[in-house]
């Protein structure tokens, strides 16, 4: 080596060593600032030494502004950028520096490459909620047509003819939007750069195998539906409801069990009311004289619709086939005529009065009906027995003075619509004919007294009162 190179390394190494003096003599006077935060200091992962307060406050809540980016680990290695700029992500630091400050002066403000001066302040953070929704629309991860969803193993929806089985579960790479949604927003409250989307149970996993025993009870279950049948029986006529038209009702089947559509269980209950209910409708009457009448009247039957509603999707839910009579807010004496074999039948137009018993005639009067000069004429219809009564004084509507219009004692008294009803009239001395038409009643029906008495004691609440002309 030739003295000019010894002498130009020797200036070499005085020249460094000057500078590593000069470096440190800076560093010492900078550690020596109190008023800045000492070498190496970080706050919330920001490295604020040797600024002030206020110059650190900039740097930590620009850093972020500028700078801070959310990076999202997805599975196989993959990873997504969520850049603070994209959503407008602000940090603001509202307390803490100061204090920071403080303590690294009161500990004789100590600095070095051995010394953690890293410090995490809480802040107030922002970002708006729709950039942030855009931008997690458009992750690979939750947008990608590579996803493959993850799905529980299920039971098939219904198809005519076909039995429901079950279809197998799916595990796929498909994220809970949800679960994404609370560790991104996490993540950004707590300002961290990173998070893993296994680590933090993003993806969606499957809870129900094809082997799962619930499920494959519940898939006999509606199979046993699919084959059930009901038969709904009115007298001589029935209604069948298949289990292929059961299916179309299923809603689902979940834990809690089979689910059935109410609203068209209530259709149908509702259509065999529409078809089978007699109550208020007009029905086909034999009259005694032979004529073929049309008749109608509050009597006859009316089906509770809404308890056979109930009913009917507690049934199906047994998936049991049965025969079933429907539940009835009103009753007649038989589901095929109305009113059976057994009834009273007051033919006005002829004055008259029978009685059938079991289809035969065991009793009839003449009898005296309602005014028809004075607009009281006996309302015809179909009617039942309210219930019958001795030693009753029928009265009319009572006047100013206090008195009725009428007062009359009978010995048997059998209403039947209201106040109409049948009754002894000892004050007559003739019945039948045409006495109604001026001299008839307030709108009873007039009997001979020992007729009357026959009548009280052959009759029974209930049974069926068919008055016509």
């Amino acid at each position: 080596m030739s003295r000019r190179q010894s002498h130009a390394g020797t200036v070499g190494i005085i020249a460094f060593l000057t500078a590593v003096f000069m470096l440190a003599g800076s560093v010492v006077a900078l550690a020596d600032d109190a008023s800045k935060f000492v070498p190496g200091t970080k706050i919330n992962g920001v490295l604020v030494g040797g600024m002030t307060v206020e110059e650190a406050k900039v740097q930590i809540e620009g850093f972020y502004g500028r700078e801070y980016q959310l990076t999202i680990k997805a599975k196989g290695g993959a990873s997504e950028v969520i850049k603070g700029s994209d959503i407008q992500y602000q940090v603001v630091i509202t307390d803490g520096l100061q204090n920071i400050l403080a303590q690294q002066n009161s500990n004789g403000r100590v600095a070095g490459p051995d010394i953690d001066n890293s410090s995490v302040l809480k802040s107030t953070v922002t970002y708006q909620e729709e950039k942030l929704k855009e931008r997690l629309d458009s992750l690979a991860c939750v947008s990608s047509k590579d996803i493959v969803v993850t799905q529980n193993a299920r039971i098939s929806t219904w198809q005519e003819g076909q039995p429901f089985t079950v279809i197998a579960e799916v595990q796929g790479n498909s994220v809970n939007r949800g679960k994404l949604d609370e560790a991104v927003k996490a993540a950004l409250t707590q300002e961290n750069r990173q998070i893993s989307l296994e680590e933090k149970n993003c993806y969606d996993t499957v809870t129900v195998t094809s082997t799962d025993s619930e499920l494959v009870a519940r898939c006999a279950a509606l199979n046993q539906i699919r084959d059930m049948k009901i038969t709904y029986l009115f007298g001589s006529q029935s209604e069948v409801l298949t289990g292929e038209q059961l299916c179309t009702w299923i809603d689902g089947a979940d834990q809690t069990g089979i689910h059935i559509n109410g609203t068209k269980a209530a259709e149908y209950i509702q259509s065999l009311a529409g078809k089978y209910d007699t109550a208020g409708k007009a029905r086909a009457f034999k009259a005694t004289d032979g004529r073929d009448l049309s008749l109608s009247g509050a009597y006859g039957w009316r089906m509770n619709q809404e308890a056979e509603t109930q009913a009917l999707m507690a049934i199906i839910k047994t998936g049991q086939s049965q025969e079933r009579t429907p539940q009835y807010s009103l009753a007649a004496a038989d589901r095929n005529v109305d009113w059976g074999s057994t009834y009273v039948e007051a033919d006005m137009a002829a004055q008259h009065v029978y009685l059938y018993q079991n289809g035969s005639i065991v009793w009839d009067s003449p009898c005296v009906t309602g005014n028809v000069s004075k607009k009281l004429t006996t309302p015809e219809g179909i009617y039942t027995l309210a219930y019958k009564q001795t030693d009753r004084v029928l009265r009319g509507d009572k006047k100013p003075d206090g008195t009725y219009e009428y007062e009359s004692h009978v010995d048997y008294w059998m209403p039947f619509n209201g106040g109409i009803g049948f009754h002894d009239a000892s004050w007559r001395s003739k019945f039948g004919g045409t006495i109604y038409q001026t001299g008839g009643s307030h709108g009873c029906i007039n009997l001979p007294p020992q007729k009357a008495k026959a009548l009280y004691g052959l009759i029974n609440t209930g049974i069926p009162v068919i008055c016509h002309y």
